[in-house]
């Protein structure tokens, strides 16, 4: 198989990501950005790159344990906000969630993730009113791609530094800014129930779909071309399946087209207008 490196130059990198938050927030006249923290790597890297590009004291992190969330993931959030100095919060959401899962006994854990990711978004977007600050994202280009988020939960956010980076990128530039080892290492989890993890959901490790979705998407690979390359046949169509039937989650509603500057289509940019 020809190998085709996703190294990335993380000096330049960080940046690029370090400026793109500043920028974008100033922009939107605001000098705050707030996040949830739930110990894992994409948000501890989201938290690192805020506090560099906005300064630790206007940066809020929040953590929005369930019940059944992990006291590890609790302990290596807590690192993040010791690290990085940001200011921290701490909300649980079982008073918040446990209600509708009462009233929905039969309820999947497919359903009670997702709803117990709109709540902490809840969480997030409320606190972004009392903080003054906008919500910064932490799904990364793997999690989008193949739709591995839950709408109006962990993919809701004002900007996201994250989004240009597949899983293994990211862990290559959280070690280049110090973001503790035990987090970078562990198994990816959104914590959502005990022993959840993000590879065990998927089917596949991020290291064998990133290499896969670096052809298909940024060398622009067919997925022919993916299976002469020597992955498997099943593999490249159900990864292909997953990201094309997933775009909804990619992008805001479509709006019917009826004028020539229509509102996602024509009229697209804050920029075109001075900023």
């Amino acid at each position: 198989m020809k190998e085709l490196s996703l190294t990335i130059d993380t000096d330049l990198a960080r940046k690029v990501l370090t400026g793109f938050i500043k920028s974008e927030i100033t922009r939107m006249g605001f000098s705050r950005a707030l996040l949830g923290l739930s110990g894992g790597l994409d948000s501890a890297l989201s938290c690192f790159l805020t506090a560099e590009a906005l300064g630790p004291g206007n940066v809020l992190a929040i953590r929005m344990p369930y019940s059944g969330s992990s006291q590890a993931s609790m302990d290596d959030a807590q690192k993040v906000i010791d690290a990085t100095g940001v200011q921290s919060m701490t909300v649980e959401i079982t008073e918040m969630v446990d209600p509708l899962f009462t009233r929905f006994p039969d309820m999947s854990p497919l359903r009670k993730g997702n709803i117990m990711a709109r709540q902490r978004m809840i969480v997030l977007y409320d606190q972004s009113v009392a903080f003054n600050g906008l919500v910064i994202g932490t799904g990364n280009k793997t999690e989008i791609l193949l739709g591995y988020s839950t709408v109006y939960g962990d993919a809701a956010c004002a900007i996201n530094p994250m989004g240009d980076l597949y899983k293994t990128q990211a862990r290559q530039l959280a070690r280049a800014m110090g973001v503790p080892r035990e987090i970078i290492e562990k198994a990816p989890t959104a914590d959502l129930w005990e022993g959840q993890t993000d590879e065990s959901e998927l089917g596949y490790t991020y290291a064998e779909v990133d290499r896969l979705l670096y052809r298909l998407i940024d060398q622009r690979y067919t997925p022919a071309e993916c299976i002469e390359d020597g992955f498997s046949e099943t593999f490249v169509h159900s990864v292909v399946e997953r990201v094309r039937r997933n775009q909804f989650k990619r992008m805001m509603p479509p709006i019917a087209k009826l004028s020539n500057r229509t509102i996602g289509y024509d009229f697209l940019y804050l920029r075109d207008w001075g900023t």
